[in-house]
């Protein structure tokens, strides 16, 4: 059970199970055994209701390379139907002001992450699922995604659930840690 505010990390190595959770947890995948519940409610017949409230940002996104990041944005807040304010909001969040007009395919990997994390949280979501964020990221890139969580955690009640193989990281952000080995 994870508290509203909470961050949470599934810590293990590759081929663990992590992601599978996840993609669990997304609805992506159905449990073999025993039952997922979001806010109370499980996936079937509650999925337009549980897609507006998770933030979802995958361990390798992509993007379309030769849209701007203003573009970029604007498409995601499009599908929650949130105006120009919103996309301004997100690209500050995120410290990508400078880089608004810059196309996609331009930027740097802790770039294309923070552009990855912005558009999970357009919507405000309540829960909040980073599968490992910060993997092949050098350490500058890295602290600045954890800043940017940090500041998250500081000023909302969404709920994380991080994946990552980085013992620091886990311990860095989360209020709990689980670990899991062979699923």
């Amino acid at each position: 059970r994870i508290s509203q505010g909470q961050f949470v990390a599934l810590l293990g190595p590759n081929g663990a199970g992590k992601t599978t959770l996840v993609e669990m947890i997304e609805g992506i995948q159905k449990p073999d055994q025993g039952e997922i519940f979001i806010l109370g409610k499980k996936w079937k017949g509650n999925e337009d209701e549980l897609r507006n409230v998770i933030g979802i940002s995958l361990q390798e996104t992509r993007f379309i390379d030769k849209l701007t990041v203003r573009e970029t944005v604007k498409l995601f807040a499009s599908f929650f139907e949130l105006g120009d304010a919103r996309v301004g909001e997100i690209i500050s969040l995120v410290g990508l002001e400078e880089k608004t007009k810059s196309y996609v395919v331009n930027l740097s990997g802790g770039q294309r992450q923070r552009l990855a994390l912005g558009i999970a949280l357009l919507n405000d979501p309540k829960i909040l699922l980073l599968d490992e964020p910060t993997t092949g990221l050098d350490p500058n890139a890295r602290r600045e995604i954890w800043a940017i969580l940090k500041g998250l955690k500081d000023r909302s009640q969404t709920s994380l659930i991080l994946t990552t193989h980085y013992m620091e990281e886990a311990e860095k952000l989360c209020d709990h840690i689980v670990i899991i080995d062979n699923g």
